[in-house]
């Protein structure tokens, strides 16, 4: 893989050089090849990297370790699909160049996909994909605070509403406007939760701002510089004492209204959350190409997810 990759030598610039790149499934093949395997073969029965292998007849490669046969497709989210990978590609490109984000529906529009279900399936299975586990944590200076995902309902209101999700939000308050953001639906917002999210995605010793709510009071127990800013004693509405972070908030709701209109179970949440965090964090791009290659750099280190488990997670 390239460690840092250039526009038209490792991934295509515009949807005429996409279609010029990958004019058939071999063309894809190699090209995921390379992103997995372009640092040494590892056998994902095994666990031998580097080591030998050899080219089978049919493609698949074979351990000299283990003698085992397989494809760069299988233990990633392209496994099992009887799709042409083409058409993934495409929707890849189509996902990653659309700011906004994408519907299922519109996707199976610009692809001519047979079904709802499909096109529905494809966007879950690459929201898996949006979010490396080994990412860096966020420094600097940090806002964090939590916001509250659903609509309008009687009852008991902020941050113990019932049937809402409670979504952690944490922002990197740099000069003229918002850094890198990292969120996650906590079950509440008691100590333990809110302090193992700020030590989950912060750099210790980093400033970490919050409110007055006690569910912070830990955070400065772990080697961060912690800023309180009471909001009802300051004299200034939330979104002036924490810009940031209330921006974010904000745009997410505004996000999953306008894209997906407010139609987000919380069992996929999550992955809603993932799919804003890439696109927010990659928003000064300039290349969208550099985007499809890091989301297929990801999808193929990314396990499967049958259509069958997405369901279950839809339904549960």
């Amino acid at each position: 893989m390239a460690e840092h990759p250039q526009a038209g030598v490792d991934y295509p610039r515009a949807w005429h050089e996409l279609l010029a790149w990958f004019p058939d499934d071999a063309a894809c093949l190699r090209y995921l090849e390379r992103l997995r395997w372009g640092d040494g073969f590892a056998c994902r029965f095994c666990g031998t990297v580097g080591g030998g292998w050899w080219q089978r007849a049919d493609g698949l490669r074979r351990c000299s370790a283990c003698r085992r046969d397989t494809s760069v497709t299988a233990g990633t989210i392209f496994a099992g699909t009887r799709t042409p990978l083409t058409s993934w590609f495409a929707a890849v490109w189509y996902v990653v160049n659309q700011k906004q984000g994408v519907s299922a529906l519109g996707l199976q529009r610009v692809l001519g996909l047979a079904s709802y279900e499909t096109a529905w399936a494809w966007l879950h299975k690459l929201r898996r994909a949006m979010v490396r586990p080994d990412r860096e944590r966020l420094n600097g200076a940090v806002e964090v605070d939590e916001t509250i995902i659903g609509g309008v309902r009687t009852g008991r209101r902020g941050r113990g509403a019932p049937g809402k999700a409670l979504v952690a939000i944490a922002v990197e308050a740099r000069a003229g406007g918002p850094g890198r953001v990292r969120m996650q639906r906590i079950p509440n917002a008691s100590k333990d939760v809110l302090t193992d999210f700020v030590l989950d995605h912060v750099e210790r010793r980093a400033e970490v701002r919050t409110d007055g709510w006690p569910g912070y009071n830990g955070v400065g127990e772990h080697r961060f510089s912690h800023v309180v800013t009471n909001v009802k004693t300051s004299g200034d509405p939330a979104h002036v004492a924490m810009p940031e972070v209330h921006r974010v908030a904000s745009l997410l709701k505004r996000w999953l209204l306008g894209t997906h209109q407010g139609a987000v179970s919380h069992d996929q949440l999550d992955y809603y959350l993932d799919e804003f965090t890439f696109r927010f964090n990659r928003r000064h791009s300039r290349h969208r190409g550099l985007l499809f290659y890091r989301l297929l750099e990801q999808a193929v280190a990314t396990d499967p997810h049958p259509y069958k488990a997405l369901k279950a997670s839809d339904a549960a």
